[in-house]
């Protein structure tokens, strides 16, 4: 059984902040604790934008609280994202998210998992990572 608290992760290596600033990530599960998808705490700060393209990764989130929107960059079209908004990177969508009026705290899901030592290329890209990189 794995048991973790947001106080455990705070300040750990499990902790990463985007270089920018827009954003926070705090990786419950990663990788190496061997379930098969990794499972963060993001926080997206309000009033950023944030380009992402995840081409290696599938992607779900759950908002549970503050609000934004994310853009989908092929089709256009804006989805406004608030408490209780859920939504899926099932086509490794490229897309604009942007924090609103206050900041999102976003729970996601990846597979493949994390190794927890990814950060956003200049494509908005996730490599894919071994645990020995």
């Amino acid at each position: 059984m794995i048991v973790r608290t947001l106080d455990d992760i705070r300040g750990t290596d499990r902790e990463v902040e985007a270089e920018n600033g827009n954003w926070v990530s705090r990786r419950f599960l990663l990788r190496k604790d061997g379930m098969g998808f990794s499972f963060n705490e993001t926080i997206i700060r309000a009033g950023t934008e944030t380009h992402i393209w995840y081409q290696n990764h599938l992607e779900s989130v759950y908002c549970v609280a503050g609000n934004g929107e994310i853009e989908d960059l092929k089709t256009g079209k804006i989805y406004p994202i608030k408490d209780g908004t859920m939504y899926a990177l099932n086509e490794h969508d490229e897309h604009l998210l942007r924090g609103g009026t206050e900041d999102m705290r976003l729970m996601c899901v990846f597979v493949p998992p994390l190794t927890g030592r990814e950060v956003h290329d200049e494509h908005g890209v996730y490599p894919v990572m071994t645990d020995d990189e």
